[in-house]
């Protein structure tokens, strides 16, 4: 995974500030491409995320953003709108070069230190200075391609590298564009803490990804030919029914398996539910057929049970296993649980304690 530091933060804000100097004389009241906010708005939200990303660092909070929001002065022209990006995005740089090697702060996409925030503003940056010239009629504009690639590199572990350049896939994984053989996303988003896992990389199905891929979509992922399996669009949907319920506990739901070989997604793993009161939950997972055999269901039981005993509170994972299903057997089995009797479904119920000391 690469490591984005204020260097790339800096790079980034000058690409755009140059970029929109050459269309500081348009109307920027125009809608930006693809977005329900005018230029003008999409600007200032790019401010608005380059100084709440240094508060999340430097204040190191861990339950929600910073409580505050910036805007811009009345009448400010996009000459004003282009030194609030560049001013801000000088906070941002700043507070990632002093963040300390374990600083770690809140996110909605996952927990993040300096290299992730980096990585965020710059991808918010640039895809923004790619809505904002879109809206006002430059369409070939095209940021470095290097920086492109370390963003795909830290943010975005489900993004195939295999079908275009880094920009253009940029610009697919964040629902902008189409690929051959890839149409344009519906439901998106990056991933600051995915889960490694050996051969392949868990990306947590969040609601919106989860409804996406619920009722028929691919839930931005690019997936193996036969794929997602029924498995992971079921899971999908106690995804987004828990939401709706309000019971949803991010990290607590549905992850796709990624193959790191080709970036493809392979099948689903994940929790039934968060830990009960005596600290148990439930997990299961779902490859496609083409995927089976070659033990990426053993890697992504293994990453996300220590994941799962990571966190406070959990005692026990339980899975529960067709009785004639030898080959999920093997996978429990493989990665430690232990037989402790018959599910309700008459299957086999297994057990992995959390590890002691």
């Amino acid at each position: 995974m690469t490591i984005m530091g204020s260097h790339a933060v800096d790079k980034a804000v000058f690409l755009t500030a140059q970029a929109l100097r050459g269309v500081s004389h348009l109307d920027w009241s125009a809608p930006a491409a693809r977005l329900e906010w005018s230029c003008y708005d999409t600007a200032v939200h790019v401010g608005s995320d380059f100084t709440a990303y240094a508060a999340q660092l430097t204040g190191r909070a861990t339950g929600g953003y910073v409580p505050f929001e910036i805007s811009a002065d009345p009448g400010t022209a996009p000459a004003g709108l282009i030194e609030i990006i560049e001013a801000t995005g000088g906070l941002l740089s700043a507070a990632v070069a002093a963040a300390r090697p374990g600083d770690r702060a809140w996110h909605p996409y996952g927990m993040a230190g300096a290299d992730g925030f980096a990585a965020m503003g710059v991808v918010e940056t640039l895809l923004h200075t790619h809505d904002i010239l879109g809206g006002l009629g430059v369409q070939d504009w095209e940021p470095d391609a290097d920086l492109c690639e370390q963003v795909l590199d830290r943010l975005f572990p489900q993004a195939p590298r295999d079908t275009a350049a880094p920009w253009p896939t940029l610009l697919w994984v964040t629902g902008r564009a189409a690929l051959p053989g890839l149409p344009r996303r519906t439901a998106w988003r990056w991933y600051a803490e995915p889960v490694a896992a050996g051969r392949v990389v868990l990306c947590e199905i969040s609601p919106q990804v989860a409804a996406d891929l619920h009722t028929g979509g691919t839930g931005g992922f690019a997936w193996a030919e036969d794929g997602p399996g029924e498995g992971t669009r079921f899971a999908s949907g106690m995804v987004a029914k828990a939401r709706e319920e309000g019971t949803h506990r991010p990290g607590w739901g549905a992850y796709a398996i990624v193959r790191t070989q080709d970036r493809r997604a392979i099948g689903g793993i994940g929790f039934h539910a968060a830990p009960d009161a005596d600290g148990h939950a439930e997990i299961g997972y779902d490859l496609v057929p083409s995927a089976r055999g070659n033990g990426y269901a053993t890697d992504a039981l293994n990453g996300l049970a220590a994941w799962a005993f990571a966190q406070p509170g959990l005692t026990a994972l339980h899975a529960s296993v067709d009785a004639d299903n030898a080959p999920s057997h093997g996978v429990v089995g493989r990665a430690g649980f232990e037989r402790t009797g018959s599910a309700e479904n008459g299957g086999v119920r297994y057990t992995l304690r959390a590890p002691r000391g």
